[in-house]
């Protein structure tokens, strides 16, 4: 681990581990994970992994930061200072906006969880709209590679990029990370795709990364060759490739704020795709041109494709089963008792206090007594409600993806009333009568 600080939510961490190999990094990633619950167990803690715990207050996530070397171990995403490293950093570039372009919805489904449903867009968190950002240097650069000249040129003399003639300008590291809002940003010789959840294990994220990144750099190859067959000369081809590419793919490129309305209309006239939710995104793995690309990579055939999608789907059905299970009875066997008990020793006092003394003034207690007794009846009606959803859920187990919508659409939904109920209750019953730890007390308490 190279650093680790605090974060923005109570008890909340980061740490960075050192960049490796892939495969090395994704099997440490788990290892450390299970290292950070056994040591909080050790002390008395327990160590949080899901992507948004506390409702309101920032979540959790990773940021998979992927770069890709030659087999000398030289970064392909490092700009370079020579003519030859700007062409061979350009090309690998562009691929990685192409692929990221055609197949954003391949890496919106490689973050598809239930946990990280309700983190995605949540003002904290990238949004499901998969784009990219450069940083401004970087994106003056590929502008002027697309209309064939420099952008910069008005502030530097003018000229055109010429690959195999010209160098880069320099492109300061500290421009590259300005927008902590997108979810795939370029960071100086590398990219960060930050919408990986915090529980989630890197391998799909970086397996689907890598296949769309190598089927972009085969497809951009056989154009380059296909031009030099034509008799163009290698710096001429690279470049009529790269400035079709650029011009072609550049809809996915977004440097603003992706948590704005104005962005969610501009994507989709871009053509992006938003994909709001898990269930939607694990269906993806399904459609034809998905398998196809898994397959002429050599990476998935399309019956592990399906079986991933079952997987990914059955495993949501299952967390939101559970949830649903215990919400029901924590609503019905902690809250709701707590409440009554609340209720009538509330009605307890008032009666005392009219029987004690008959001039006094109850409007307080009774505003108490009102309003712990509606909200008692609401969360009984939302928990008889969640419970018999609940009981509707199997009937459609035989079509998983119908299954899965079932309980995104209904049992989420009817979670979500019995919570915003509980909540309220929460406020107003009396400490000693709540029988689990307050938000307040897991937050800000020792």
């Amino acid at each position: 681990v190279k650093t680790r600080h605090n974060e923005v939510a109570p008890g909340q961490y980061e740490i960075a581990p050192i960049f490796e190999n892939i495969n090395i990094a994704t099997d440490h990633n788990m290892l450390l994970m299970e290292v950070l619950k056994n040591a909080a167990l050790k002390h008395g803690f327990k160590c949080l992994f899901h992507e948004k715990p506390f409702a309101g207050i920032n979540g959790s996530g990773k940021h998979n930061n992927w770069s890709i070397c030659d087999d000398a171990g030289n970064n392909l995403l490092e700009p370079g200072t020579t003519p030859h490293e700007n062409m061979q950093f350009l090309v690998f570039l562009t691929a990685v906006i192409r692929a990221v372009h055609l197949n954003s919805k391949v890496l919106r489904t490689t973050i598809a969880t239930a946990g990280n449903d309700h983190r995605l867009g949540a003002n904290e968190a990238p949004p499901a709209i998969i784009s990219i950002y450069l940083g401004d240097k970087l994106t003056e650069i590929v502008q002027g590679l697309i209309a064939g000249k420099s952008e910069s040129g008005a502030t530097k003399g003018g000229g055109f990029i010429k690959l195999g003639v010209s160098n880069l300008p320099p492109l300061p590291r500290d421009d590259s990370d300005r927008n902590r809002t997108s979810p795939f940003a370029f960071t100086g010789n590398k990219f960060e795709f930050r919408a990986v959840g915090s529980s989630q294990s890197i391998a799909f994220p970086n397996t689907a990364l890598n296949t769309i990144v190598a089927d972009a750099l085969h497809e951009m190859a056989d154009e380059i060759e296909k031009e030099t067959a034509g008799g163009a000369n290698l710096a001429a081809a690279v470049q009529k490739v790269i400035q079709e590419n650029l011009k072609k793919h550049q809809p996915v490129l977004f440097n603003g704020d992706n948590y704005a309305a104005a962005w969610e209309q501009e994507a989709a006239k871009r053509g992006l795709p938003n994909i709001k939710n898990c269930v939607d995104a694990i269906a993806t793995l399904a459609e034809p041109d998905v398998k196809e690309l898994f397959k002429r990579r050599g990476v998935y055939t399309e019956m592990e494709l399906d079986a991933r999608c079952r997987i990914l789907m059955e495993a949501y059905i299952k967390t939101i089963h559970i949830e649903a299970q215990i919400t029901a009875d924590m609503a019905r066997t902690l809250i709701l008792p707590a409440a009554m008990r609340y209720q009538a020793d509330v009605a307890q006092s008032l009666l005392a206090t009219q029987q004690a003394l008959a001039s006094a003034d109850n409007s307080a207690g009774e505003k108490v007594l009102t309003d712990v007794a509606s909200l008692t009846a609401r969360l009984k009606s939302a928990v008889d409600k969640l419970d018999e959803t609940r009981s509707k859920a199997d009937q459609g187990a035989h079509d998983m993806t119908a299954h899965a919508a079932f309980y995104r659409d209904q049992i989420r939904p009817a979670m979500n009333d019995v919570r915003q109920v509980a909540d309220a209750l929460e406020l107003l019953v009396e400490d000693r009568c709540w029988p689990i730890p307050k938000y307040r007390e897991l937050l800000f308490m020792v």
